[in-house]
């Protein structure tokens, strides 16, 4: 008997990115997986990105927009208008390797659950037009996958498979947040009970340039973001009664990295998210790696250690921000 081929949708949504958009299509025209259909989402490009778009002809099935709406609304429309019994999003400066879909749709099929990741690494593209990859990112076995999310774990958006249900249960992209989509996106899918597992592997390619990330151009949006998602999480598990002790501590864990990242940006912030830290685990204690502040934490406690450590690393900070800009 001949094997039946789920189909599977691949969502790309797309604004102005012409220089990686042709392989970012290709690389899912060359899946060895014969069953599939990709949705481009054009987002109001202004560059030739739908004059690309439009050169695949009936190879894939495309929209666009009048006007940027934002790269959620695009992955929205492009599930709504989606047949697959099986999704995949790629962001159009991504690509995957040519056997990512068969294995992630055989696990599925396997194993009976509703989400696979697996391993993915870093494209780093260099001004003078090479790229070098990455060493690869090994996402592992989370013991509790929303735990994982909440304390800052990540997966690349490409390197996930989700089924149909598991995207329709969890209410879809949320539209409101302009930054941290993917983590919203993938708590989401977890809290309204989908079931994920981890197969090894590296078949999604994750491009960066250089050293900027979202998190260097846009700290303070960055931020944001992550404060929202918490704070929506939070709402959450609390409206479900599941704010258990062990994501009472990851949320406290998470709004520590925060305050850390803060620190140099905005003092401000980086109080307030020591105290939301507090605030939803009063007996929050940070596990250093120094001896030395472990052993202050233990008689003057978290608060007053972390003020004493923030005097240290602005001393520090500033010392060496002078050496850098002096000439000898």
């Amino acid at each position: 008997m001949q094997k039946l081929h789920k189909l599977v949708s691949i969502i790309i949504p797309c604004f102005n990115s012409q220089k990686w958009l042709r392989e970012a299509i290709n690389s899912c025209l060359q899946q060895t997986y014969p069953h599939i259909e990709i949705i481009v989402i054009d987002d109001g490009s202004t560059d030739n990105s739908l004059g690309i778009i439009k050169s695949y002809k009936n190879q894939i099935i495309w929209e666009s927009f009048p006007k940027n709406r934002g790269g959620c609304c695009a992955r929205n429309r492009g599930f709504a208008i989606s047949k697959g019994e099986y999704i995949q999003f790629l962001d159009a400066d991504d690509y995957i390797l040519p056997e990512k879909i068969a294995r992630q749709v055989d696990f599925l099929e396997l194993t009976g659950n509703d989400v696979v990741y697996g391993d993915w690494r870093h494209q780093l593209n260099l001004p003078d037009g090479t790229s070098i990859l990455e060493e690869i990112k090994i996402s592992g076995q989370q013991e509790d996958i929303l735990a994982s999310l909440i304390s800052n774990w990540w997966t690349a958006v490409a390197s996930v498979l989700y089924t149909r249900s598991a995207v329709e249960n969890s209410g879809g992209w949320d539209e409101n947040l302009a930054i941290v989509q993917d983590k919203d996106f993938f708590i989401s899918v977890v809290m309204n009970g989908a079931k994920v597992a981890y197969q090894a592997g590296c078949y999604s390619i994750y491009r960066r340039y250089g050293n900027v990330t979202v998190s260097t151009t846009s700290k303070s949006r960055w931020l944001e973001g992550h404060h929202i998602v918490l704070k929506k999480l939070e709402n959450q598990l609390l409206k479900s009664h599941n704010l258990s002790d062990m994501y009472c501590d990851a949320i406290a864990l998470c709004y520590f990295k925060l305050a850390r990242e803060s620190l140099f940006y905005n003092y401000s912030s980086h109080l307030i998210f020591l105290e939301e830290a507090l605030v939803i685990r009063p007996n929050f204690k940070h596990e250093s790696k120094q001896f030395i502040y472990n052993f202050i934490q233990f008689f003057f406690g978290f608060r007053q250690t972390e003020l004493i450590t923030s005097y240290i690393l602005f001393l520090k900070y500033s010392i060496n921000k002078y050496f850098d800009s002096s000439s000898f």
